[in-house]
């Protein structure tokens, strides 16, 4: 990655930008549109279409008809690997605009957003499409005069509706396999990221998906992801994002078709140190970095930082001094660590929490304040509290944020008791040098994730997911393909 080329590309001209219906780009029936605001600087980068539901009804009439045309869904699982194959390659050919072009949309540090958007995204694909070809049916146990099959058929047309931190990422573990299951998909990007998924429907063309595959359509939630939930042809959504839209989703689903809805909502992930862990400047690094990386923005984040009593005091002084270093500044710059808050409104969220969980008494040991305003971006100093008692604001809500909460514990009961104290259950982590009470961990802690000895870096070969109210379904790994599978019997008399 060079610093030369990333500038060359960060004050491109970007066009403005129409949805993606059944293969073409076009302007939302009505010529709505909206600006879309850099939170680098302020800046207007650009302007998007903004859709109706009508708009939406185009998208999910072109995704049924391609299904039924069936160029996609009935294809032989060899060329739609060699079309899965194609897309990978023109992600990788390219990453960096790509990288940049999200970068300027949504603030993540490009350091980290070349690996986890279009590096992520192309293997993805890359993943879905190997594997597509290796889902076998199956020949159930009958009686030697019957003969039971099972046959895995895709379910029609898929409604995405990803998140604005990392659209490339998500969007690619949903869109991915529910193409390599041979679907049609309507996408409902973020709208304060759009811009990649665009420019992803372009390239999928290109790669040879055929119309009406893959569509793109953008504007505001409460319409258009209305519109998908509400739609009777939409016969699985698959969403991440917050709770409470994630239960307008389910609400949708039960007013029209009682269509499938999977769910990857939010987290409060606990981050548990014990006395014993085998590095505790290396647990501290990366308890800062679990956090503050993406300025926080981050679903599975270790938000909570659960810390043994005896070592309390000197380890949450490691980490506010590792938070207080990082190097904050433009995301387009390769040495930046963290980047900027996605959008004015959320920044404003951020600081509403910081004073809330000063006016319970959590003692701030670094940051807690907008920094860079003369840039005109949305950025926030990486904020540490001490102290954090487990049923406080900070300790229970998902800030989405550079805030991170400690806590001290006093016993592996009492680690797991608060561990398991809040609502949700996505990630977790656990230091310790005992084998054994890691493994007790692992069970006790209620989550889809639990690291040990690490926060981050699971990739695409295990599945992702929640307990509690932070979701249902996996996306990542081989699992993730029966969301978008339906199981269908054949009972043959022999």
């Amino acid at each position: 990655m060079d610093q030369t080329q990333i500038d060359q590309l960060r004050n491109l001209p970007i066009p403005e930008q129409g949805l993606f219906i059944d293969g073409e780009r076009r302007k939302a029936r009505h010529g709505g549109t909206r600006n879309v605001v850099s939170p680098l600087d302020g800046s207007i980068l650009t302007r998007l279409a903004e859709a109706d539901e009508g708009d939406v009804g185009l998208a999910v009439a072109s995704a049924k008809a391609s299904f039924e045309r069936g160029s996609w869904s009935k294809a032989a699982p060899a060329e739609r690997k060699k079309v899965m194959g194609r897309i990978a390659d023109l992600i990788d050919k390219h990453a960096l605009e790509l990288a940049v072009l999200g970068v300027r949309d949504n603030g993540t540090e490009i350091s980290m957003a070349i690996k986890a958007e279009p590096g992520s995204a192309a293997g993805t694909f890359r993943y879905y499409g190997e594997l597509l070809d290796k889902v076998y049916g199956e020949i159930a146990p009958t009686h030697g005069s019957v003969l039971g099959l099972v046959h895995h058929e895709p379910v029609g047309v898929v409604g995405v509706i990803v998140p604005w931190n990392f659209p490339m990422m998500i969007g690619a573990w949903k869109i991915a396999p529910a193409l390599a299951a041979g679907n049609s998909v309507v996408i409902k990007p973020a709208e304060v990221a759009s811009l990649s998924l665009l420019r992803l429907a372009e390239i999928c063309s290109e790669a040879g998906l055929p119309p009406g595959v893959l569509n793109v359509v953008t504007g505001q939630g409460s319409t258009v992801g209305a519109a998908l939930g509400l739609h009777n042809d939409v016969d699985v959504l698959a969403f991440t994002g917050s709770g409470p839209v994630g239960r307008k989703l389910l609400e949708y689903s039960a007013q029209s078709n009682l269509k499938r809805v999977y769910l990857e909502l939010g987290g409060k992930s606990p981050n548990v140190v014990f006395a014993d862990a085998p590095d505790l400047d290396q647990a501290a690094k990366v308890a800062a970095y679990g956090i503050f990386r993406n300025s926080g923005q981050v679903c599975v984040a270790g938000s909570r930082l659960l810390v043994e009593r005896s070592i309390h005091s000197d380890f949450a002084r490691k980490v506010a001094e590792y938070a207080s270093k990082m190097r904050l500044g433009d995301p387009l710059d390769i040495t930046t660590e963290a980047g900027a808050v996605v959008s004015a409104d959320q920044l404003s969220k951020n600081l509403d929490f910081v004073a809330r969980a000063q006016a319970e008494g959590a003692s701030l040991l670094t940051g807690g304040t907008r920094i860079r305003e003369e840039t005109g971006g949305f950025f926030m100093a990486p904020t540490v509290f001490d102290n954090v008692t487990p049923h406080s604001v900070i300790a229970q809500q998902e800030v989405f944020g550079p805030v991170l909460a400690i806590t001290p514990f006093d016993s592996e009961v009492d680690a797991v008791s608060i561990a398991n104290s809040t609502i949700y259950g996505l990630a977790s982590g656990v230091w310790t040098s005992n084998l054994a009470r890691a493994h007790r961990m692992i069970r006790a802690i209620r989550a889809g994730v639990v690291h040990v000895n690490t926060y981050g870096g699971a990739d695409i070969t295990v599945p992702l997911g929640g307990v509690g109210q932070s979701g249902n379904g996996h996306d990542k790994s081989p699992h993730a393909l029966d969301k978008f599978l339906n199981l269908k019997t054949a009972w043959i008399q022999l």
